[in-house]
């Protein structure tokens, strides 16, 4: 028969706790951090969006060439993703003549010891350039 003092003993069960939930509490942390550069990434499309809207509504309208330059100087974030600035489309819609500008941002996450799913964001704004009459 087991003495009682054994049974009722519960010095040590804080730190067995602990080990239990100390991982999950780091990935969660990890997954936090990761989320946060995704965003910073979203700023920085969104960024790069503006400056490309703002050169095409310039007079004389530069043709795409200069505005996705812009745009590619334009973007910012850190981390492993990428940024890829997809070619100005220009269009005409009621005759008047626009540029679809586009920036796409992907990122692959982990979970630390294992890997997670790939991030990928994509902005895209329709700007309204100058007629050239």
């Amino acid at each position: 028969m087991m003495p009682r003092k054994l049974i009722r003993n519960e010095e040590g069960a804080a730190v067995v706790e602990m080990a239990f939930a100390l991982p999950a509490f780091i990935v969660l942390v990890w997954m936090i951090v990761q989320l946060g550069l995704v965003f910073r990434a979203m700023s920085g499309i969104q960024h790069a969006l503006g400056e490309g809207a703002r050169a095409a509504t310039l007079w004389p309208v530069p043709d795409t060439d200069e505005i996705e330059d812009r745009m590619n100087e334009a973007v910012y974030g850190i981390g492993p993703g990428e940024f890829t600035v997809v070619d100005a489309v220009p269009g005409e819609a009621d005759g008047s003549d626009y540029l679809d500008l586009e920036v796409t941002y992907t990122q692959p996450t982990d979970l630390l010891l294992l890997p997670g799913p790939t991030i990928s964001v994509s902005r895209s704004k329709r700007v309204w350039v100058s007629e050239s009459d």
